[in-house]
């Protein structure tokens, strides 16, 4: 089972990718939006922003999200930093359910590009 720390170094590296991505991947990450992800197996949340092409982890709570980001996200720890590696595809998760993405209809149509 994934630790916090790898947990949060895994957002972390998304973040770098991110910052570092050209095209509809960049036009994607550049959403000013509130950003939450919860890791199921840990019972913790991580919330912050997309902004400027990049994830800030403004703060880390124990629980479900305490409040309702405009971008949601939850998995398994281990599937977050499998997903940031490259060993899990996202859409493959998403689509068998290991992995939960809530947004607006507008933000998803921006963030299939990521997938």
């Amino acid at each position: 089972m994934a630790t916090m720390a790898e947990c949060r170094s895994a957002l972390d590296t998304l973040s770098d990718n991110l910052a570092g991505a050209d095209g509809d991947v960049r036009g994607a990450a550049a959403l000013d939006r509130s950003l939450s992800c919860h890791i199921r197996d840990l019972d913790v949340t991580f919330t912050g922003r997309l902004a400027d092409g990049r994830i800030r982890v403004l703060d880390t709570h124990d629980g479900p999200p305490r409040e309702k980001a405009e971008i949601r996200l939850a998995m398994t720890g281990d599937d977050l930093v499998a997903m940031v590696g490259g060993e899990l595809n996202f859409a493959k998760a998403w689509g068998s359910g290991r992995v939960r993405l809530e947004a607006g209809f507008r933000d998803l149509l921006k963030l299939k590009s990521l997938l």
